[in-house]
């Protein structure tokens, strides 16, 4: 195995049992307003941020890091006094009442019986789970049909009735991710997930000579995420190239599965991991012309919107959570091999000059709907609406 690979195992296992000696995930993280607050809230969330002490200390990773911090941060300025709370830790209980609670997944349904005043609301930032669930099971069946080849669940979700138990609900995800919430009759508030670093447009791109070049780029659960489909379509079109970027080290089987595809066959280049902050993603992403996500089940694909934000054109499945349009990408309606095949096709047979003007009707549209910016804005502004719904009371005490 390859010496990168040993160390990066090594560096996660340690780092997860540093973060069990510190027991960061039973720690409840106290946060004050300036002056006399106007409530209480409880955030149950990413804890992690609240103990870096900077938000330029982050992790660009995952988005939800920084979002996480951003919404206590929010309900300080909003005049709040604020408990945060890891959003796995099933062991806490209220020790005072709250006017707020904002929980992910686990908490609310546990909490909502002790907290009988407070405004419930659910952060959505998956595909509910008896809709991911059985999207993944579907995809390992079709898998096993074509290839013989039976892999395991990669992060089922556990269940939860956070939605039920919810007053309302801010949502990562289109459509789609919101249609898998309805059922409970909850109002839901569309919030556009962040991005870290905005890079200027590459004016400079030579579309004519990275049109026959694709790009994979992801987190766990290949076959979930569409790699599995990816490769096996690229492995049949050799006059196109495509790049894979994600852990795939950590899925032994899928690795053991795919090893052809992934490391013997000459238009197919695996990079494993790569920080979006790094001088090599740049590079990749200037002679690439556009990412494939193909997968079945997402509240809104980061990654998805870091590779418009670097100006690759987006070939993704309606359940990625973004909605596109042809004039800025290519939407997979059910994201079969023969449709995948055809699109990465289309777009290595279109005109550059078209290419280039797609890619800069990606990038504009990303810029004006996928930042920080717009996270923060929106997210506080459901927020005042949901109170102002739900305890006018304590909405009128809210700074403007």
């Amino acid at each position: 195995m390859h010496v990168r690979t040993w160390l990066g195992r090594f560096q996660r296992l340690a780092a997860r049992l540093e973060r069990r000696a510190r027991r960061v995930e039973q720690r409840v993280v106290h946060l004050a307003p300036e002056g006399r607050p106007t409530g209480r809230a409880l955030l149950s969330y990413i804890v992690d941020p609240f103990l870096h002490g900077d938000e330029t200390a982050l992790p660009l990773s995952h988005t939800h890091f920084w979002e996480s911090w951003r919404m206590g941060r929010t309900l300080v300025e909003l005049g709040f006094a604020v408990d945060a709370i890891h959003w796995t830790n099933t062991a806490f209980l209220p020790a005072t009442a709250y006017d707020l609670v904002v929980d992910v997944r686990l908490n609310l349904e546990r909490l909502a019986p002790l907290l009988p005043g407070a405004v419930k609301v659910m952060h959505i930032e998956t595909s509910h789970p008896a809709v991911h669930n059985p999207a993944q099971r579907r995809r390992l069946d079709e898998l096993a049909a074509r290839r013989g080849i039976r892999l395991a669940p990669f992060k089922m979700l556990e269940e939860n009735r956070a939605i039920e138990h919810a007053d309302a609900a801010t949502v990562l995800g289109n459509e789609v991710t919101q249609a898998s919430y309805r059922f409970a009759g909850r109002p839901l508030y569309p919030v556009p997930i962040s991005q870290p670093l905005l890079w200027p447009f590459p004016e400079a791109k030579a579309f004519a000579d990275c049109r026959r070049r694709f790009l994979w780029f992801g987190s766990g659960g290949m076959v979930h995420k569409g790699l599995d489909r990816v490769l096996e379509v690229f492995a049949g079109l050799p006059e196109l190239e495509l790049a894979v970027v994600g852990p795939v080290d950590r899925e032994h089987a899928f690795v053991k599965a795919f090893r052809r595809e992934l490391f013997e066959t000459p238009n197919i280049v695996c990079h494993g991991w790569m920080e979006i902050g790094s001088p090599a993603f740049r590079a990749l992403a200037d002679r690439t012309l556009a990412l494939v996500y193909p997968s079945c089940a997402e509240g809104q694909n980061g990654g998805a919107v870091t590779c418009m934000h670097a100006g690759l054109l987006p070939v993704l499945s309606r359940e990625s959570g973004l909605d596109l349009t042809d004039e800025r990408g290519r939407l997979l309606l059910d994201s079969s091999l023969a449709e995948i095949r055809a699109r990465v096709l289309e777009l290595s047979e279109t005109p550059p000059a078209t290419l280039a003007a797609m890619a800069r009707s990606s990038w504009e549209w990303v810029r004006a709907h996928h930042t920080r910016e717009r996270f923060a804005t929106a997210w506080r502004d459901a927020i005042v609406a949901i109170l102002g719904a739900r305890r006018p009371d304590l909405s009128l005490r809210l700074p403007r």
